[in-house]
């Protein structure tokens, strides 16, 4: 059984529609990252820590992630507020970002942590589309002030890498890792 460490609704989609069985049991942990920390060590430390706050009996598979977004080495986490949502649109705007998630699974006495990542590339943006984008309300708790699954997916004109890394969770590497772990 898999014990998902995460309130993410999307991570919970993720893994029900790739037919995975688990139960949720959320981790608390402080995610700020650490002064000079880099963003692939920061999304590593964190799924390593949810994984960790997270009590599981010997047969259960601990599974924590942790998703950012990085535009030229700047750790984009989840808008504080409206205009943090707005600075944050207007800087992807035109330009292509990379999306890393950390995934950290445990199992008993083992613990495997992983990254994947993702180049996304977003269409000049207006002022105007910005503003409509922030006004619905779907970039308040989404890394880099965006959802690709969402409406933002109209801005979207390619990536590279794992679509479900960029919504929340590369379903790929989980099924890796389990295999690794011997629990596929």
């Amino acid at each position: 059984m898999i014990v998902l460490a995460s309130k993410s609704p999307r991570r919970a989609e993720l893994l029900a529609a790739a037919g995975f069985e688990f139960s949720v049991r959320a981790a608390d942990i402080d995610e700020t990252p650490l002064p000079a920390e880099q963003p692939r060590d920061h999304v590593l430390r964190l799924a390593l820590e949810k994984a960790a706050a997270v009590s599981a009996d010997g047969l259960e598979t601990v599974l924590a992630a942790d998703t950012i977004v990085v535009l030229n080495g700047e750790i984009l986490g989840k808008p504080r507020d409206r205009a943090d949502a707005v600075r944050m649109l207007t800087a992807l705007s035109g330009r292509r970002h990379e999306v890393v998630t950390g995934v950290c699974l445990r199992r008993g006495g083992q613990t495997i942590v992983e990254a994947s990542s993702t180049t996304v590339w977003f269409m000049k943006m207006t002022p105007g589309e910005i503003e409509w984008y922030v006004d619905s309300g779907e970039p308040m708790d989404k890394a880099g002030a965006y959802g690709i699954q969402g409406l933002a997916s109209r801005f979207v004109t390619r990536i590279e890498g794992s679509y479900s890394n960029v919504v929340g969770l590369p379903v790929d590497l989980v099924q890796r890792m389990l295999r690794e772990l011997g629990t596929d």
